[in-house]
């Protein structure tokens, strides 16, 4: 219980016992009655003793804990002074550090400033005697050009003025010489321009090429499924001749199944049809069927997924979807050697160049350049030359007038009307003639290179000749020991001569000249 409230539940039994006592003096009570009354008092008094003592104890303690509360208060406050102290001490270490730094930093830079004054000293020193030297080299100049007026007869400015005459007497005849060479050289760099122009967009422009053919091969694991191609009585390959509209061989060549037809197209849905097949195991006339419709319809969406992204990546919108698919038909057909897509793509993406480079529309040029062989891919035959079948095609489909007249003129069939038609001319006369491009120039586009060897290895002292980058460099390796490195720039520019006197070429040929030393010991 609560001390205080212990004191004032005794002060109010005292109270009430000394009101009792009263009450029972004033009515005569008997002695039992007094001592219950001196009984409760002593209680009250009791009572009030034991208050005393606890609330002595209570304030014992709180004092106790006021003391404690005090030294920890005095504990933590003498910590952040020792803290701070620490701080201080820890700042004026610090200070004195960068005291001493700046005192050698001074001694450094007063160092410097003595070595300085000291070095300007010996300049002006020096600065002096070069001027005694000057005036002794002018006073003896001067002599001697006193003397020579004296020989020669002439004075200073009459040698001078002579002099200025046959000089440019020599610098008029240098000029004109000089004059001669650069317009000459203008002149071949003017040609050279042209050629790089055309040689840059040809570099720029690769791309591999395909042999055109009118059989494909499929290869089989065994000659057991032939007799399941052909079937019962030859059922099964009539119905796949049929379905597909291309010639199934089926002789001695072992492992092989050839298959003839002059559209690809229909050679690779029959090609595609027969690894079906072989691969399911079902071979019968209604399967057969089938497998060419489903096999027709998967080259169909391929065909069109390949003229979209060929006319996403030349960047060309807008073209009509039938023209689309006649691209997306070009990757089956091929032209002298090249693949029918990839000469496309190339013309296009050369007349583009060349067309930047004249500053005509390149997109407008590409287009053209795209959709100038697409005649070459009719589904039926056509008597009509590819280029008026393409020219009437691309008017029949809404393309723009230019394009339409650089297709069909492409050929010379039509007169052209547009500036872009050359330029699609000459990008396919271009992408055809490049070496290797097409086949019936291999042969001689190996010859050349052959030639470019050949040339180099009639000289004295080569050991090797390349022909690399399609014959645009010739690398002659020499023997070190014949040829120095004087004549292994002689030897450069003989080699480049003969190459352009006695050859034909498109571009250009470097000649790289390569000397090698080595020397060789071994340590036994």
């Amino acid at each position: 219980m609560d001390p205080i409230m212990t004191i004032i539940i005794a002060i109010v039994t005292l109270i009430i016992g000394a009101a009792v006592g009263y009450f029972l003096s004033k009515k005569s009570v008997d002695k039992q009655n007094q001592e219950l009354i001196d009984e409760a008092t002593r209680k009250a008094q009791n009572l009030i003793n034991d208050a005393e003592k606890d609330g002595e104890a209570i304030k014992k303690e709180k004092i106790f804990q006021a003391k404690e509360k005090f030294l920890e208060l005095k504990s933590k406050h003498e910590e952040v002074v020792n803290q701070r102290e620490r701080k201080v001490a820890d700042a004026e270490l610090k200070v004195k550090e960068r005291e001493e730094r700046i005192k050698t930093d001074l001694a450094e830079i007063q160092k410097q400033k003595d070595q300085i004054k000291s070095e300007k000293g010996n300049i002006q020193a020096r600065t002096e005697k070069l001027n005694i030297k000057q005036k002794e080299v002018d006073t003896m100049h001067k002599k001697q050009v006193e003397i020579l007026e004296k020989i020669s007869n002439y004075s200073a400015d009459e040698a001078r003025a002579e002099l200025i005459e046959v000089l440019k007497d020599e610098a008029r005849t240098k000029a004109q010489a000089h004059i001669q060479e650069i317009m000459e050289e203008a002149e071949l760099d003017a040609k050279n321009e042209a050629r790089k122009i055309v040689v840059s967009s040809i570099q720029r422009i690769g791309t591999e090429q395909a042999i055109e053919n009118a059989v494909s091969v499929f290869n089989i694991e065994s000659d057991e499924i032939k007799g399941r191609i052909i079937g019962r009585e030859g059922r099964n390959i009539r119905a796949i001749e049929a379905a597909t509209g291309v010639e199934v061989i089926v002789d001695d060549t072992p492992e092989a199944i050839i298959l003839s037809c002059f559209d690809p197209v229909r050679r690779e849905i029959a090609r595609l049809s027969l690894h079906r097949l072989v691969t399911d195991g079902r071979i019968h006339p209604a399967r057969i069927e089938e497998v060419v419709a489903k096999t027709t319809k998967q080259i169909e969406d391929e065909i069109i997924e390949v003229g979209k992204k060929t006319i996403l990546d030349l960047g060309i919108h807008g073209l009509h979807k039938d023209l689309v698919r006649i691209v997306g038909r070009m990757k089956y057909r091929s032209s002298y050697g090249q693949n029918l897509l990839q000469h496309s793509r190339e013309v296009a993406n050369l007349a583009g160049t060349l067309a930047a480079e004249l500053g005509l529309n390149p997109k407008l040029a590409k287009r053209a350049g795209l959709l100038h062989d697409i005649g070459k891919v009719p589904e039926q035959e056509s008597e009509l030359p590819h280029a008026i079948l393409g020219m009437q095609w691309a008017e029949k489909y809404g393309e723009h007038p230019d394009v339409i007249n650089a297709i069909g003129a492409h050929h010379d069939e039509v007169e052209m009307t547009s500036l872009i038609s050359p330029l699609v001319q000459v990008a396919d006369a271009i992408s055809g003639a490049r070496p290797g491009a097409r086949r019936q120039v291999v042969e001689s586009y190996m010859q050349r290179l052959k030639d470019l060897e050949a040339t180099a290895l009639n000289f004295d002292g080569v050991e090797k000749a390349y022909a690399i980058q399609a014959g645009r460099e010739l690398r002659v390796i020499v023997e070190s020991d014949k040829v120095d490195d004087t004549k292994a720039a002689e030897l450069s520019f003989l080699i480049s001569d003969k190459i352009q006197n006695e050859m034909t070429y498109p571009g250009q040929v470097r000649v790289t000249v390569i000397r090698e030393t080595r020397a060789v010991n071994i340590a036994r």
